[in-house]
């Protein structure tokens, strides 16, 4: 992206559950801004309740962007996101308002505040290998393997993750050189960078209290039903879809025959395991400034801190 339409744009970072949509829609209305999202799930038409997609009657009538452009069963890559956000941002400066970006995943905001390491074509042939022998003996196996030649990606990667460790794996034995040697973007001089970049902090147990509560939130609104639609799509979820949080656990119990209170309780595990990543990725970025929360701000003064 260009570095001048880069400078315009905020960020708006944090965990799952911490607020970010109430907040990012006050600071849009705010600062004149229209907010692109950086959720890598929030992608897909028809996942709503368990990517806690804004509902149109949440968004203040801020422009969105970046929601409900692919279909469950397509791919899409981190340099097609930057790609595509970044003309979004462009046209949005030309029109005289602000690009926010707002969300939760890390990958997406380093990419957008250091460009990207595009890395060596797919090994289609490479991949269903590595695909079948998962299916042989489970993604501990792979995680494992990916261990032995990338332990720094494989501390980053959650086991569950099959489809960026495969890539990893596939980056090292196309290349001989570990993916986080080669993911190696430096952050753009302090005088070249965004000076809006923030990331919300919250209190682990506060934090966990509110995944909790959503969790709970999400099976009321119909997270079941909504992935037994997902499963029933023609074409069907590709496996970026089929592993998204939430997602993930009730395809095993609908699939699989685990018990729902046991999936229900892996989602709420596995969200407060994820929201601890998503806070090493923001803490690791020096760009992004920490903005401690507890619950206790209103939204207003919340705004006002971040916009004086």
């Amino acid at each position: 992206m260009d570095q001048e339409v880069l400078k315009q744009c905020w960020f708006l970072a944090g965990p799952t559950a911490v607020g970010k949509t109430a907040l990012s829609v006050a600071l849009a209305q705010s600062i004149g801004a229209e907010i692109i999202s950086m959720d890598s799930m929030a992608i897909y038409q028809g996942m709503d309740i368990g990517t806690a997609k804004p509902l149109p009657s949440e968004r203040g009538g801020v422009t969105h962007h970046m929601l409900d452009i692919l279909r469950p069963h397509e791919a899409y890559s981190v340099s097609e996101f930057v790609f595509s956000a970044g003309r979004i941002a462009e046209d949005i400066c030309q029109r005289g308002s602000v690009p926010l970006f707002v969300g939760g995943t890390g990958l997406y905001l380093r990419a957008m505040l250091r460009g990207i390491f595009d890395g060596p074509e797919a090994d289609w042939e490479l991949r269903r290998q590595l695909e079948k022998d998962v299916g042989q003996h489970g993604k501990q196996w792979l995680h494992d393997e990916l261990r032995k030649v990338d332990p720094e990606t494989a501390i980053r990667l959650h086991p569950n993750d099959v489809r960026r460790i495969i890539r990893a794996v596939e980056v090292y034995r196309l290349t001989g050189v570990p993916l986080s040697k080669q993911q190696t973007q430096q952050p753009l001089d302090p005088t070249q960078r965004p000076v809006h970049v923030y990331w919300l902090d919250p209190p682990r147990e506060w934090l966990h209290d509110r995944i909790n509560l959503r969790v709970d939130q999400m099976m009321e609104q119909g997270l079941l039903q909504e992935t037994k639609t997902l499963l029933l799509a023609d074409p069907p979820p590709s496996r970026t879809a089929r592993q998204a949080l939430g997602y993930r656990e009730l395809i095993d119990h609908l699939e699989n025959g685990t018990e729902l209170d046991a999936a229900v309780e892996q989602i709420r595990t596995g969200t407060r395991q994820f929201a601890k990543r998503q806070h090493t990725w923001f803490r690791n970025l020096e760009e992004c400034t920490p903005v401690a929360i507890d619950g206790t701000e209103s939204t207003e003064a919340l705004v006002e801190r971040l916009t004086t």
